[in-house]
């Protein structure tokens, strides 16, 4: 397992280190995300985030990760604005990541896939 050091890590995939803005690390942040990696399947997940997020809020997470999907396979904001109802600010927001951020989306959605290819074989 990686270890995190105020944005560096050492151990990650391949030697490659993916960054991320070290305003986010705080001992509660660690802690949250070492309480979620315990969860063991989907139901897991649905009852923990019942009980930390709003249905809204967690409604919001999962709009925001489809439209990430869908720029990530090259749709227009025209199509993210039909298929989810966000913003095109929102939507600009989660392209600027696609294209710029930690690669967190690109990520989740890349191993999502190959887990799904996997499954199939």
């Amino acid at each position: 397992m990686p270890t995190i050091a105020r944005g560096r890590c050492s151990g990650e995939e391949g030697g490659q280190c993916m960054r991320f803005d070290e305003r986010l690390q705080r001992p509660e942040v660690d802690k949250l995300f070492q309480a979620m990696l315990e969860l063991r399947d989907v139901r897991e997940y649905y009852r923990f985030f019942e009980d930390l997020c709003t249905v809204s809020e967690l409604r919001t997470m999962a709009q925001r990760f489809r439209a990430a999907e869908m720029l990530y396979d090259g749709a227009k904001y025209e199509e993210v604005v039909e298929d989810t109802g966000m913003s095109s600010a929102t939507i600009s927001r989660i392209k600027r990541f696609l294209n710029y951020g930690a690669d967190g989306y690109a990520m989740a959605i890349e191993r999502l896939r190959s887990e799904k290819k996997a499954d199939e074989a």
